[in-house]
């Protein structure tokens, strides 16, 4: 997995972002995501974005069955520092155009993520400090039968290279209704600052 948001300038930046999920180990697809989208810094501490995903998602073990998904979505984060660690809040919107054997369905979603990093070796989130990453985000569909749609429990080790990169490795249980997937998660986190932003 890989996320960046790449600060242009002051007030405006790029979100670029791709996933490539397994459900074994190294093997058998599950999903690839491509999410893009602008980013405007409201704050120092928190940022509006809005962009498009796309997502296709194959059937277990079967290659040649699969959904793909045109997504709009939009997304407030807030981070905070309390105690030992630094908080981010992540509310977002998405509008998902899923596009099965010829029809498409319409639907609404509402997600909100807590993400919380520990770094262990330093006082502070910096450079060359091992830190415990944890998160915990809900999905919750928006005029839909069945409200609850999965939740995503995480946590993991990670190293900060510098202000603008870290890796995380760490386990995920994505939780539905009834399923319960158990996962590895490898993270490449790169958040370069470019011309102006840089100043």
């Amino acid at each position: 997995m890989y996320f960046g948001n790449n600060a242009l300038s002051k007030k405006w930046g790029l979100h670029t972002e791709a996933q490539y999920r397994l459900f074994e180990v190294v093997e058998n697809q599950q999903q690839l995501l491509l999410r893009a989208g602008v980013n405007y810094y409201h704050k120092p501490h928190s940022m509006i974005t809005a962009g498009y995903a796309y997502i296709k998602t194959w059937t277990y073990n079967d290659p040649d069955i699969f959904t793909t998904e045109d997504r709009i979505w939009e997304q407030y984060i807030h981070r905070t520092n309390w105690s030992r660690g630094a908080q981010e809040h992540r509310f977002r919107l998405e509008q998902r155009w899923i596009h099965f054997e010829g029809d498409t369905r319409y639907t609404n979603r509402v997600r909100y993520r807590l993400f919380w990093a520990v770094p262990l070796n330093n006082p502070e989130m910096e450079d060359k400090t091992w830190f415990l990453a944890f998160y915990d985000e809900i999905f919750l569909n928006i005029n839909e039968p069945r409200t609850f749609d999965q939740n995503r429990l995480y946590a993991a080790l990670g190293y900060q290279f510098s202000p603008e990169l870290n890796l995380q490795a760490g386990y995920l249980l994505n939780s539905f209704e009834p399923a319960h997937f158990h996962r590895l998660q490898l993270a490449v986190l790169w958040n370069p600052r470019f011309g102006t932003a840089a100043d």
